[in-house]
């Protein structure tokens, strides 16, 4: 565990796929999931792609090349690249073994750095190959639920816009073609289990770019946190179907494969393409309110 920590805030992240595994207050409070038997993660990185694939195979060139859901990053060790205090970063690079599942050259960046409540966490693909590299990318961390010292209570979710539009659903991981009707009142999600019975709950044209989830009918300090996205264009919500202590929060470039498309890689929708030499940056962050 590499440990990165200010006055307020403390975080531990593993090289193991470069995941945060904690995420406490001054206090020692634990805001985030402890990858119980319900959901063995805390906060995976979901690369080179997000979701399912149809048959978990990617498709190029003629070839089929394996390809579990979310990506095989999360299962990869990462090499740490800078430590400090309060910060650290961490590099993925292709080699062998991942050409195996996943014929392209890339470069995976992460840096995370606090400060006061704030945990930062940036993103940066970069494209180190002579032929184009298409990908998806994304983050899927789980906060705990009910926050720490709030159970019992009701919690929400305030989004920083209203959010009208149609939400999409899964079935079996694969994105369902008919858009549902948002269960967003306004800028208000109000959180249930139930919400979660048919999966993952997918914002793919959000207008906002933060989002506040807090305990409700108590006191506001100390009961929430506010999570936003930069670089991101989708939004994903996910609890384990049939209740569990957590919500997952999740910024994606990309999502899982139409039901029924099960075509060539570079063609998937979603995706990110970046040119030899290219970028992509985005990132997200979690402050405790």
């Amino acid at each position: 565990m590499i440990q990165i920590a200010s006055d307020a805030l403390t975080a531990a992240i593993k090289p193991e796929g470069a995941e945060l595994c904690r995420l406490r207050d001054a206090a020692g409070r634990e805001f985030l999931w402890n990858a119980g038997p319900a959901w063995p993660r805390h906060a995976p990185v979901l690369f080179p792609i997000v979701g399912r694939l149809a048959g978990d195979g990617l498709n190029h060139a003629g070839r089929r090349y394996p390809m579990r859901q979310h990506g095989f990053a999360r299962d990869r060790t990462f090499t740490l690249i800078d430590q400090a205090p309060d910060r650290c970063a961490f590099r993925l690079t292709d080699g062998a073994e991942t050409h195996a599942a996943y014929p392209f050259a890339f470069a995976l960046d992460i840096h995370y750095a606090v400060a006061g409540g704030r945990l930062s966490a940036d993103y940066r693909l970069s494209n180190p190959g002579p032929e184009p590299l298409p990908a998806s990318l994304g983050a899927h961390p789980a906060f705990r639920w009910p926050l720490p010292g709030a159970e019992g209570r009701p919690h929400a979710l305030s989004f920083e816009s209203d959010e009208p539009a149609p939400i999409r659903r899964l079935q079996d991981g694969l994105l369902l073609p008919e858009p549902q009707p948002s269960p967003i009142e306004g800028r208000r999600l109000a959180l249930s289990p139930a919400l979660f019975e048919a999966d993952a709950m997918i914002l793919d044209q959000p207008h906002s770019r933060a989002v506040e989830y807090r305990a409700e009918g108590g006191p506001r300090g100390g009961s929430g946190l506010r999570f936003a996205f930069t670089g991101f264009p989708h939004l994903g919500l996910w609890s384990k179907p049939g209740g569990a202590d957590f919500l997952c929060i999740e910024p994606w470039q990309g999502f899982a494969s139409p039901l029924g498309w099960d075509g060539e890689f570079t063609d998937k929708p979603g995706l990110v393409t970046l040119p030899p030499g290219g970028e992509f940056r985005a990132g997200w962050s979690v402050e405790l309110l």
